[in-house]
C-alpha cells in the first residue's frame, strides 16, 4: 500500500460532522486560507507516512495551533513555513489568516527531541482521537475529549499500527496510554505529555525509552 492509499484509509475512518469534534481532513476552518483546506492536510499526512517508521508517538488529539491547520500531529504552521518537518516540504505560503502563524508549544518541543534523539525520520506522530476536540462556540481552544469521543480514534489508530508492525508505539500522555490498552496495543512504554510544564520529563524518558530499544 502506498502513503497515499493509507492516508486515505486512515483519512476514511475518522468521522467527520461530529458536535464539538473538527476533522482536519474532512471539515473547513473559517481561519484556513483557501488553499489550505482538507485535501492539502491529506498531502502533508500522506507526505508524513512516506517513512519506515521505528516508532509511532501517539498523543492525545488535534489542538487550534497545530494539527487542526497542519494535519499533522504535533505539528504547526510555524514549523512547516520553517521547512522544519521532514518529508513534508515547506508550503509557498501561509495556511491561516492569522497575522501571526499559529505555533503550538507541544509540536515544538516533540520536534526538538526527536532530532536531538536522531529518529525524526524514523518517527511518525499520530493521535488516540484524530479530530480537535473544542469548548462550544470557541473554535480557538482545547479541551479533554470524552472517553467516548477519544473511542472514535480506535479504527484509525488500528489501521496505523497494522500497517508498520514493526513500529514500536509509545503513548505520549494519559489519553492515549488508555486508548491503546483498550484496544490491546502493546507499547513501547508511556511518556509524559510535553504540555503544561511537561516537556523535561517527556525528553528523558523518552530518551531512555529510545535508548532501551537500540
Amino acid at each position: 500500500m502506498s502513503n497515499r492509499e493509507l492516508a486515505e484509509r486512515l483519512v476514511a475512518a475518522v468521522p467527520a460532522n461530529q458536535p464539538g469534534l473538527f476533522n482536519p481532513w474532512a471539515d473547513r476552518c473559517s481561519f484556513d486560507l483557501p488553499g489550505n483546506g482538507p485535501e492539502e492536510k491529506l498531502h502533508r499526512l500522506s507526505a508524513h507516512l512516506d517513512c519506515e517508521p521505528r516508532f509511532i508517538l501517539c498523543g492525545e488529539a488535534p489542538g487550534y495551533q497545530g494539527c487542526r491547520h497542519s494535519g499533522v500531529a504535533f505539528t504547526s504552521e510555524r514549523l512547516l513555513l520553517e521547512g522544519a518537518i521532514p518529508r513534508i516540504s515547506a508550503p509557498s505560503g501561509r495556511l491561516t489568516a492569522r497575522r501571526l502563524p499559529y505555533s503550538e508549544p507541544s509540536a515544538t518541543i516533540v520536534w526538538k527531541v526527536l532530532k536531538q534523539l536522531g529518529i525524526e525520520e524514523q518517527t511518525l506522530l499520530w493521535n488516540a482521537l484524530q479530530m480537535h476536540p473544542h469548548k462550544p462556540g470557541n473554535f480557538a481552544s482545547n479541551r479533554t475529549p470524552t472517553d467516548a469521543e477519544t473511542m472514535q480514534g480506535a479504527p484509525a489508530m488500528r489501521l496505523l499500527v497494522e500497517a508498520f508492525p514493526q513500529a514500536k508505539v509509545v503513548a505520549i500522555g494519559r489519553t492515549a496510554e488508555q486508548l491503546l490498552g483498550r484496544m490491546g496495543i502493546s507499547t513501547a512504554g508511556q511518556v509524559r505529555h510535553p504540555a503544561n510544564g511537561g516537556a523535561t520529563l517527556f525528553a528523558q524518558q523518552l530518551e531512555a525509552l529510545v535508548a532501551n530499544m537500540r
